[in-house]
């Protein structure tokens, strides 16, 4: 028969793991194994910095069939940029998606494409010419002056 204390260490080991992996997935913090890196949205116009983007990058089948369907949110300047091998015409959908996003689509010069203001009761698919699809948090778009025209900096390691 178990001590008592041994069930306690247990049950606290069990609360813990459950806990904290609980805690990541409503937090919107929740990675997964993806890698992170930051994008700079430029205004055509000017050149000047509209915004930074700190966005998890999914550049694999699996990573991009899933996105952000295991995300409960995003914080404020945090998103998830999707990496295709060729330039075309994309389709987009909020597969299991709990909260409204905006999707950014990129062309392989960086130059914006399209913009959709995407909530999760759309039944719909979003579409655009892409290379690269950037999601943010909705209205982030409006709320940072990015319009259709404007370039998005992707580091040279996502470029190809």
């Amino acid at each position: 028969m178990a001590r008592p204390r041994t069930w306690i260490l247990a049950l606290l080991a069990v609360t813990v793991i459950v806990g904290g992996g609980a805690l990541a997935v409503t937090s919107g913090v929740f990675a997964g194994d993806y890698e992170w890196t930051t994008v700079t949205v430029v205004d055509d116009d000017t050149d000047a910095e509209l915004a930074t983007v700190d966005a998890r990058i999914a550049d694999t089948f699996d990573k991009r069939y899933t996105g952000l369907s295991n995300t409960s949110s995003l914080g404020p300047n945090e998103g998830m940029l999707f990496i295709h091998n060729s330039e075309g015409r994309r389709g987009y959908v909020m597969r299991d998606m709990a909260f409204p996003i905006d999707i950014v689509f990129i062309d392989a010069d960086g130059e914006i494409t399209t913009i959709h203001h995407a909530e999760p009761d759309d039944n719909q698919t979003f579409r655009g010419t892409a290379k690269y699809v950037l999601e943010v948090p909705y209205n982030y778009t409006t709320d940072n002056d990015i319009a259709v025209g404007d370039r998005v900096e992707i580091p040279d390691e996502y470029r190809s």
